[in-house]
């Protein structure tokens, strides 16, 4: 009787085992397919705010519990951002620009255009423009400020043309011609 007691209970423990094996990975299942996430539809992002071959652009947001902080954050974070991008790209176009051309003294006119570079970078984010804005507020009463800053491709080329042609070191050896179709060609790689 022992025994038989044994074997019941043996296989009353292992069938209750592979029960909660089966309900564990049913479990698994339905919490993988309905993880509960919730796709999120982010203001003044997505392809259309994407930078490409015409104008750079950058998105952000800024979080707070006072609305003009909250856009105070979010303008700071797209400008930087928009720093880095146009930072990128003038790095781009002067490494091509100056490995494409035969000037003699290649290092001590990369120094120059790192000058420029600056200069070029700081007056283009006071012309970027907004080209698109949302605020919104949280249901824990902070507000959100969505932005998307826009900076033109001709008008950063525009600046770069003119801080050259001021420079008299760099005027001397500047082929715009040369320089604007290596500065379309870095921007025509944008957004590929």
């Amino acid at each position: 009787m022992k025994k038989s007691f044994l074997k019941v209970a043996t296989g009353v423990l292992i069938v209750s085992a592979m029960s909660l094996m089966f309900v564990s990975c049913k479990t698994a299942k339905v919490v993988a397919a309905d993880s509960g996430e919730v796709e999120v539809k982010t203001p003044c992002a997505g392809a259309e705010f994407n930078s490409n071959s015409k104008a750079l652009r950058f998105s952000a947001i800024g979080e707070s519990m006072d609305q003009m902080t909250a856009k105070k954050k979010a303008m700071s974070e797209a400008r930087a951002g928009l720093a880095g991008a146009v930072n990128t790209l003038i790095k781009g176009v002067t490494d091509n620009y100056v490995k494409s051309s035969n000037y003699n003294n290649k290092e001590e006119l990369m120094k120059n255009y790192e000058g420029v570079n600056r200069e070029v970078i700081n007056q283009s984010l006071s012309g970027s423009t907004v080209i698109c804005e949302k605020t919104t507020m949280t249901k824990a009463g902070t507000y959100k400020y969505y932005v998307c800053l826009e900076l033109g491709g001709n008008d950063i080329l525009q600046q770069m043309n003119n801080k050259m042609t001021n420079n008299e070191q760099l005027k001397v050896d500047y082929n715009y011609e040369k320089f604007k179709k290596t500065f379309n060609e870095e921007m025509g790689k944008i957004g590929q």
